[in-house]
Parts: structure tokens; sequence; C-alpha cells
């Protein structure tokens, strides 16, 4: 596995136009895993999430709220720091678009993009949907009732102003070229089918200023102009690192590993962003991997229909670390999926509390009882002890496979064909009859288990950091030796176990 490498992920910056929402939370539960996981494999690891506080859709929604922008993004950024915090969100720093060192960042590679003869000044005149701060082609409208709309669903206007360009066109066939050379660059596999063919029917000129409104960062030398708001965005994350200055400290993390985001908002993120870095001479990051959307309980989510799922809330009632399972269990991760209440019941009874969490409790039980609660030794290995102990020595070589794919539910599935093989062994293998019969080899079943079970546990914790903490502790695992590589150095025999208590509670079905 990995050692002495450093990786740098990111988060998309969240729009502060309304509190956070389940979409908010699955995609720093993404990013978090994969942290915590690169941390455990002894990286030097920098993760960054943020708010994205300009633009004419905020400025908006502060009006009607009747707040100044600042003070109304103020209030809502909070909101994403204390989601954060509530998910158990590893991240090593938090970014605000308003923040004066990003307005610094932004203006020096306008600047340098100004210099390179990369930006022109000119006249946008086109359809341009406020929801998504973003402009769209003729051939992409489509109209209902009088009304015109975005591929996206929102409402588009007409808009004819002064506006900065960025030679987008230009980059089409260096754009092509670097996807051909960098296959893994945007993830899964449709997603970049779809970029690729996007970018091949033609790419045009891309308007990056605005002036029908004043919240945003102001273009250098002409301050009746604000940068268009995606460019302000997607310099945050150079911005953390201390750009413009390339000897910052945390430079050293430049390019990014992945930048996670939603399916929506890929085309800026693997169209514009390469373009803007290669065009400035900056390196462009490794990854971009887009996620789907949720739909709750077969419907797409809307405020309008009042299905939104605010995780805190699910947080509430099931408890915050089963529901980070369940978010990266249940739904291949890069695919749409449905979220309903009965498949999270389902999941956590039958993976949790009947699976994983019996094994532990068996074990560790029987142990406590018949080993007066110290870890027994080997006496006597058995060509039947093989299995569980190959499946065991190569889980984390098999997580991080899945893991370096952004694989959630893969690694997740590897992990509980471990624990499902550890129940039916201690089945097969009968602990509890041995004690009657033979107690080495009682002692190595149980020893045997313990070693699954801490692997386990090992292997859980960027998914369920605290419940493993937890397991962690049962199994007499000091805090120095949870790390993967330390899973290669047995516990000393005799170690004392406190005694066991159940890491998973059922959850009662509801009425029908």
């Amino acid at each position: 596995m990995s050692t002495e490498r450093r990786t740098y992920l990111t988060t998309p910056i969240y729009y502060v136009n309304d509190k956070p929402h389940i979409g908010h939370a699955y995609t720093s539960l993404a990013t978090d895993v994969l942290a915590r996981w690169r941390r455990l494999a002894g990286d030097e690891v920098f993760f960054l999430t943020g708010t994205d506080e300009h633009g004419q859709k905020v400025e908006k929604a502060a009006e009607a709220r009747g707040m100044a922008p600042q003070a109304f993004t103020d209030e809502v950024s909070q909101a994403f720091r204390d989601l954060a915090a509530r998910m158990n969100f590893s991240n090593d720093a938090f970014i605000r678009t308003t923040e004066e060192r990003h307005k610094v960042a932004c203006a020096a590679l306008w600047q340098r993009l100004w210099d390179k003869g990369e930006i022109y000044l000119g006249h946008y005149e086109g359809w341009y949907a406020v929801r998504d701060e973003a402009f769209y082609g003729p051939d992409e409208i489509t109209e209902k009732d009088g009304q015109k709309f975005a591929p996206t669903g929102a409402p588009v206007e007409w808009v004819r102003e002064p506006s900065y360009f960025f030679r987008l066109s230009n980059w089409q066939q260096k754009l092509l070229d670097f996807y051909d050379a960098n296959p893994d660059f945007i993830a899964p596999a449709t997603r970049r089918n779809e970029v690729i063919s996007f970018v091949r029917t033609g790419l045009t000129d891309l308007s990056i200023s605005r002036t029908s409104f004043t919240w945003g960062v102001r273009v250098p030398g002409d301050e009746s102009h604000v940068m268009y708001v995606w460019l302000d965005a997607l310099t945050n994350y150079i911005t953390a690192l201390g750009y413009p200055d390339e000897q910052a400290p945390l430079w050293r993390f430049w390019p990014a590993d992945v930048h996670f985001v939603g399916k929506d908002i890929l085309r800026f993120h693997a169209i514009y962003w390469p373009a803007f870095l290669m065009a400035a001479e900056l390196p462009t990051p490794r990854r971009v991997f887009a996620h789907g959307w949720w739909t709750n309980e077969g419907q797409k989510i809307s405020k309008s229909v009042g299905n939104v799922i605010d995780p805190l809330a699910l947080v509430d009632e099931f408890g915050l670390d089963p529901v980070r399972f369940f978010l990266l269990r249940e739904v291949p991760f890069g695919n749409d999926g449905d979220f309903s209440r009965r498949a999270l019941m389902g999941r956590l009874n039958s993976d949790l509390a009947n699976d994983l969490g019996n094994l532990a409790q068996r074990s560790l039980s029987l142990i406590q009882k018949n080993c007066e609660g110290r870890l027994p030794g080997i006496e006597a290995p058995d060509a039947s002890d093989s299995e569980i102990l190959e499946l065991a020595a190569a889980l984390p070589a098999q997580v991080e496979e899945a893991l370096d794919r952004q694989a959630f539910h893969e690694a997740l599935e590897r992990i509980w064909a471990l624990s499902r093989l550890g129940n039916a062994w201690i089945d097969a293998q009968k602990p509890w009859a041995l004690r009657k019969t033979d107690l080495p080899r009682m002692a190595t079943v149980l020893r045997h288990l313990h070693t699954a079970l801490r692997t386990l546990a090992t292997v859980l914790q960027p998914f369920m950091p605290d419940t493993m903490r937890r397991m962690l502790d049962q199994l007499g695992v000091p805090e120095e030796a949870r790390a993967l590589a330390a899973l290669s150095t047995p516990l000393a025999d005799g170690v004392p176990l406190p005694p066991p208590s159940p890491l998973f509670q059922k959850i009662q079905d509801e009425p029908a």
C-alpha cells in the first residue's frame, strides 16, 4: 500500500443560497472517507471544503431575506460549518470566497491570464440562467408555456452586457488531447464520455465577467465588472494552498488528487477549470469525480414538493455512523440513488446489527467468558484457518484498490465479505463446543476471530470513525496500533480486553 504520499482532496465549495441538504453531506462524506483512508495509510493529507458566496443568485437570495449579502453569507456559511462538524468530517480547512486572501488569488489568476492574452473585452448576448450561474447556447434551450429553460430545468433570460471573455475556443483540441493523455481525469467513465462529446461539438469563448450586479470579486483594472462566479469559485482550490505564492508551505499539495463534485457541476470542473489552469501554465488536477443525485422514495427532491432530506435529522434519528455507512453502502458512487427509510433500516439491521455487530458481540463475549477476558494465543493451527486469515490479510489492499477508484460501495462489499465469512466460520468451528473437547483449538479459533475483527474495525475507521474507535477499544488495540501498517504486528497474547457492549442497535420496523 501507499507510503510517503501527499494527498489533496476537495469538495465543491457549496453555494450559500440555501441551507445544506443530503447532497452536500453525500459529497463531503465521500471526500472525508477517502481523506481518512489516506491518513490511515500514512499519507500527508489536506482536505478542503467551504462555501461559494458570490454571484447574482446569492445577491437575490439575500435581498429576499432583507439582508445585506455579507450578513446573509455569514449566516448560511455557518450552517455548512455546522454540517461538517455534526457529520464528523475531518476537513483540514474551510474556505470562503468572501475572504480577502481569495480575492487576492482571483485577481492574480485573472492578471496572469490577461498577461498571456487569454482574456479580452467584448460584450455578451445570450441565454443566462441565474440559478445555475451559467450561460447556455440556443441549441440547449427548451421552451414550455412561454418560458425558456436550460438543460438543468432552470429558467433562462436573454442578457446583453459588456463582458470580458476567456478564449475557451482556443482550448478545444488541447482539452481533447488532455483527456486522451489523462484517461482517468474524469470519472466515472459515463461522465467522461459526456464531457468529451460536449467538447467535440465545439467550444465558444466564455464570458467571465458581469456588470448587471455587484456582489462578486472585482475585475483588476476595471471595477465596473465582477468576475464570473465560476472563475471566482474554481480558484478556491488554489487559494487555500497559498496561491499566488507558489512557495507557500501548502502549495506542495497542488495539484489536487480528486475534486469531488455533483454531476450538475462537472462541466465547470472538467472543461473550464483545466482550460484556465493550462492557459495560466499551472498544473491541472489529477481527477474530477462526479457523483449522481439522490431521489426520495422515487421522487425527485424539490423544495416545492417538500421532500428535501435533512441529513442532520437522519443523524438525530438513526445515529451518525449508521447514516455515514448507509449513504456510501447503498448506491454505487457515481450513480443516481433513491433514498428510502425502509432501505436505510434494512441496511442498518442486516449489515450492522445482525452481521458485524453480532460477530463482534459473539466473539468478544466468548473470549471474555472462556479466556478470562484476555486475548488468547494460537496453540494449534489448522488447515481450516487459512481462508479467514488469508481474506483478512488481503482486505486492506482490496479496500485501497476500490477507494483508489472512488468505488466506496465496492470497498464496503469487500469488507462485508470478511464479516459474513466470520459469522459462517464461528458457526462452523463452534468454539462454545470446543470448550468441552479441545481448549487449545478453542483458543486458536477465538484468536483468529479477533484478528478478523481487528482488521474489520481498522479498515472501517474512515466510514464509521466513532463506532470503530469503540470497537478497537473493545478489541484491546492501543491508539498507536490502529493504522493500516500496524495490522502486520499481532497484539501480544494475554492482552486484557474490556467487557464487550453492543456496537449497533436493531431498529424496529415502522408499522405498516
